[in-house]
């Protein structure tokens, strides 16, 4: 065993056994695991709100909702990182949505005339979601190390360099996992993957 899986087991096996404390009302314990993955949680949000408050909010949502339903991880689905920024990132979907409701909501008419194009963006916004959860439930079949290089690229928006430095891994390892990984996901739905990381070689 390498040096980096040795690492890559301690961090899993770490968070795991805070999630328990977490679980049983350690608060020490969740602020261990927001120390730890609040930078990366905040900088996924900011990507897609694009807004630093907005994003902050997110944050403080997933761990209430880490603290509150902390049960609901299931370690054997996959690892917490991969968990969190999942749910960043469906976090920070709905706040997008949230976000344009309200702006429909308080314009006046002669306004909203003019958000045909902000409008268009959001329906583009959904139907891109809708493809994403078709990606999330084909993640599940892969094997945990492909699902969280690849979950890290889709929902993360990180680099394989980024991605290599997070999870403790060589680039090269983590390059050999996302093309093994991303022809699983082609097999899985058909052929029909969508919209992938695509930035992710121009950023390794």
């Amino acid at each position: 065993m390498t040096r980096a899986s040795e690492d890559r087991g301690s961090t899993v096996s770490r968070d795991r056994a805070l999630m328990a404390r977490v679980v049983a009302g350690d608060t020490v314990a969740l602020e261990q695991l927001y120390d730890t993955y609040a930078p990366t949680c905040l900088g996924l949000a900011s990507r897609i709100l694009a807004d630093l408050t907005l994003a902050q909010d997110v944050v403080q949502e997933v761990f209430v909702a880490v603290w509150r339903d902390g049960a609901r991880f299931d370690a054997d689905r996959g690892n917490f990182a991969t968990y969190l920024l999942s749910m960043t990132h469906h976090k920070a979907v709905d706040s997008v949505r949230r976000e344009e409701n309200l702006r429909r909501r308080r314009a006046p008419a002669d306004v909203l005339e003019s958000m045909e194009s902000d409008l268009s963006r959001v329906d583009d916004e959904v139907w891109s979601a809708f493809r994403r959860e078709r990606v999330r439930a084909a993640l599940g079949e892969l094997p945990d190390v492909q699902r969280e290089a690849l979950a890290l690229a889709y929902f993360g928006g990180y680099t394989q360099r980024e991605i290599a430095g997070i999870t403790g891994t060589p680039l090269g390892t983590v390059k050999t996992r996302m093309m093994a990984g991303m022809r699983k996901l082609a097999a899985v739905l058909g052929g029909q993957l969508g919209e992938g990381p695509q930035h992710v070689e121009a950023g390794s």
